[in-house]
């Protein structure tokens, strides 16, 4: 028989999901001070209808089997684009004189 360390060390442990957060979410969305916060960034109130679709599709997941749960999180952080644009030195070298370079330009 295997030791615990002897086993796929290459399987992550299994996520697991929890809802308070989305509930919290959902909870803060109505709170006075998210609401103003909005009001005064966009001028209208926050429906909060995001926060609850994620926490309906957190509850959702929680009546999967939980190897369906891990299929569906690793698909979703597969899906999500990277945040950060790589360029190579030319191109990070154009863009900084697009965006800047009228600040090095002598009068």
């Amino acid at each position: 028989m295997a030791s615990p360390s002897e086993e796929e060390p290459s399987q992550t442990p299994p996520r697991k999901l929890s809802c308070s957060t989305c509930f919290d979410a959902v909870w803060f969305c109505y709170s006075p001070v998210h609401q103003m916060q909005q009001y005064y960034r966009l001028g209208t109130l926050d429906n909060c209808a995001d926060k609850w679709s994620a926490l309906y599709d957190c509850l959702r997941l929680k009546t999967k089997r939980s190897s369906e749960v891990q299929e569906i999180l690793e698909e979703r952080e597969k899906a999500k684009p990277h945040i950060w644009t790589f360029r190579t030195p030319e191109e990070a070298s154009a863009h900084w004189n697009r965006l800047f370079g009228h600040l090095e330009k002598k009068e």
